[in-house]
């Protein structure tokens, strides 16, 4: 089975501050470092660590050495990423000091997608082969109706929401993997049961994973549900804790663990994120998920 994500490749300019810059204030930084991120590249790197051989598709502008070079020192298959004239996407990265983040985000070279490069790249795949999707490449609602229409499973991360997910038909989504704010964009209601029973009302064979914060985790399907509480350590840095929940929670149910198995993997994982500055420097390694005693971070 393959596992390909067509997804954002980013730099990652992430500024240290003592809080979130407010309209109009001017805040000095302590810090400034550069990272390779992106949803799509963070997400890749989250299945590669977690265990999983995974093919990464995206464009990247003729800046993006560094974003390639990520790629192959975390063993993700780069045959399908394709440089392009212009700019790869960035994003310019607030970090206070209690580990809450603010993003401004320059898509670049990642909504430059075409439908014969999206074309070429889904004829890789085979019926029940898994795709992965993210919200921060263009022409979602094509890539959504191509692999549909080809058998390949999905899995979207409708992140960040905006109208091209409204134009997306989600019936045809296999897994959702989103927060409280991103169910309520696209139901309508505030709480997470409201969230659960619209998702499974509309998407009846969908699997909805709701990530709720502090308050844990809900995996909801047409036949059960599951949940499962946050570990709770000293949040640094929270930019990739959601992508790393996604990589581990599709590794586990990927390799046939149990939903409960997935979701305390997948949270133990995302727990060590958060207590690790930047993004793909603070996605663990599956041994370093096993090993690690949560109460001494």
């Amino acid at each position: 089975m393959k596992i390909l994500n067509i997804g954002s490749l980013n730099y990652d300019f992430v500024y240290s501050i003592n809080h979130i810059v407010k309209p109009g204030e001017t805040e000095a930084a302590s810090k400034v470092e550069v990272f390779a991120g992106g949803k799509g590249l963070n997400q890749s790197i989250a299945l590669s660590r977690a265990g999983s051989k995974v093919y990464h598709a995206g464009m990247l502008g003729t800046d993006g050495g560094m974003l390639l070079d990520t790629c192959r020192e975390n063993n993700i298959d780069t045959s399908y990423i394709k440089t392009i004239e212009g700019k790869s996407g960035h994003a310019i990265i607030q970090v206070d000091k209690n580990g809450q983040n603010s993003i401004l985000l320059y898509g670049g070279s990642n909504r430059s997608l075409t439908k014969e490069y999206i074309n070429e790249v889904l004829d890789y795949l085979e019926k029940d082969d898994w795709l992965l999707l993210q919200n921060e490449v263009n022409l979602i609602s094509y890539i959504i109706d191509k692999a549909y229409q080809n058998g390949i499973k999905i899995a979207l991360n409708p992140s960040p929401f905006d109208g091209a997910i409204t134009e997306c038909d989600l019936s045809k989504v296999t897994l959702f993997l989103l927060n409280e704010i991103e169910g309520g964009q696209i139901t309508g209601k505030s709480s997470p049961n409201e969230i659960l029973n619209c998702m499974i009302d509309k998407y009846k064979q969908a699997k909805i994973v709701l990530t709720l914060g502090e308050q844990g985790v809900i995996y909801r399907d047409s036949k059960s549900e599951t949940s499962h509480s946050i570990f709770k350590v000293k949040a640094v840095d929270t930019t990739a804790a959601g992508d790393t929940f996604t990589g581990y929670f599709m590794h586990s149910i990927i390799n046939d663990l149990s939903i409960e198995e997935a979701l305390e993997l997948s949270s133990k994982a995302s727990a060590i994120a958060v207590s690790k500055p930047g993004a793909t420097n603070s996605i663990p390694y599956m041994k370093e998920v096993i090993e690690t005693d949560l109460d001494k971070l």
